[in-house]
């Protein structure tokens, strides 16, 4: 019998994503979404596209209307039971990813969300896996080679995103002794490494912000030594290598790292996007405690689009150690690309979209 797949998170950027490539490579009798009720009609355009793009009926992807804060994903039992008896695979994308998200709201979606989505999993009689998309991150403030099996090591956090996140796996984990888990945790996602396109520019599209803003002064300087790598991976790789891992029987009970295995350091990723983006070199360094000052104040912030919270990532030196992804990818022909390879690609894709999305990221 075909499987049936239930995806929270829809229609954010990696889940609409992954429902594309899930329909083309796996053909799926049926896919569900739960999606806010505020959210449904962005959601019906998207499933419009990708029905148009992949030739998949738009009567076998149906919008649910629920909510993971509450109880049941606030799903009528009607439905709640037909689910019960088809859904085999669950992909759990919801979750608030703003790294200034205030801490109340990241409890509630990230934390609390996350436990009554293990609760209602229980009620899935027919479930072969359930794939949670954590972050590398989870990490917080630890420096030094961190392992794929290693989650709960008396780390602090840089943020209320990563301290969420963090919690919320320790729950996944917790439920892996009952239902079959697999846990993804991306490094920072980028565009698409063929076209580039992404929905945001947030994250790494923050360093070219700033070059849009500031390409007026006669020279741009580095933010700070920037010595630690930065961890930057397109969203077409996490995606086919959590749709290969997610049907991958030896899978089950193992936490994935879909980092860059060979990571540059941000100082050279900062170089190489302002050599591709304004033909220019860095010149002069500004010390990173001045940086976070003058991102501090709220009209810079918004001025240059960019989140100060997102300064702490040139701080931190730690490799994210993949070995389990790469031993389980071999054979598949999945592979993290070199940044260096896809660079032209993210800048192309931002320098004609930047007048559209820069404004889609909330700076406070």
């Amino acid at each position: 019998m075909s499987n049936i797949y239930f995806i929270t998170g829809f229609p954010g950027f990696i889940a609409s994503s992954l429902t594309n490539q899930l329909i083309q490579q796996h053909h799926p009798k049926k896919i569900y979404f739960l999606v806010l009720a505020n959210m449904i009609e962005q959601a019906r355009q998207e499933i419009e596209r990708i029905s148009k793009t992949t030739n998949y009926p738009t009567d076998q992807l149906i919008l649910l209307a629920g909510d993971i804060t509450k109880l049941n994903l606030s799903l009528d039992e009607s439905i709640t039971k037909e689910l019960s008896e088809s859904v085999t695979h669950v992909f759990h994308l919801a979750a608030v990813y703003d790294l200034a998200v205030p801490e109340k709201l990241a409890h509630q979606v990230n934390v609390e969300g996350t436990r009554n989505v293990n609760q209602w999993l229980t009620s899935l009689n027919r479930l072969k896996k359930y794939i949670y998309f954590s972050t590398a991150y989870v990490s917080g403030k630890r420096n030094g080679n961190i392992l794929e099996t290693e989650l709960e090591m008396g780390q602090s956090f840089k943020n209320h995103y990563e301290k969420t996140k963090y919690e919320a796996e320790v729950l996944v984990r917790q439920a892996m002794e009952t239902i079959p888990t697999i846990i993804i945790r991306p490094g920072i996602v980028v565009g698409h490494s063929k076209t580039g396109e992404t929905i945001k520019f947030d994250g790494l599209y923050f360093m070219l912000n700033v070059f849009e803003r500031l390409k007026f002064l006669p020279w741009i300087p580095y933010l700070g030594d920037g010595n630690v790598p930065g961890n930057f991976v397109p969203v077409d790789y996490i995606v086919n290598a959590t749709l290969y891992l997610a049907h991958l029987e030896q899978a089950v009970g193992k936490t994935y790292h879909l980092t860059d295995p060979n990571p540059y350091t941000m100082r050279q990723i900062y170089q190489m996007l302002m050599k591709e983006y304004l033909n220019r070199e860095p010149k002069g360094t500004i010390p990173l405690s001045l940086a976070k000052w003058f991102f501090s104040i709220p009209l810079i912030r918004k001025w240059l689009h960019v989140e100060k919270e997102a300064l702490d990532y040139f701080t931190y030196n730690v490799n994210y150690d993949c070995t389990e992804a790469i031993k389980d990818l071999t054979g598949s022909n999945i592979s993290c690309p070199d940044f260096k390879e896809i660079i032209s690609t993210i800048v192309r894709f931002y320098h004609m979209n930047k007048n559209d999305l820069t404004k889609q990221v909330k700076i406070r």
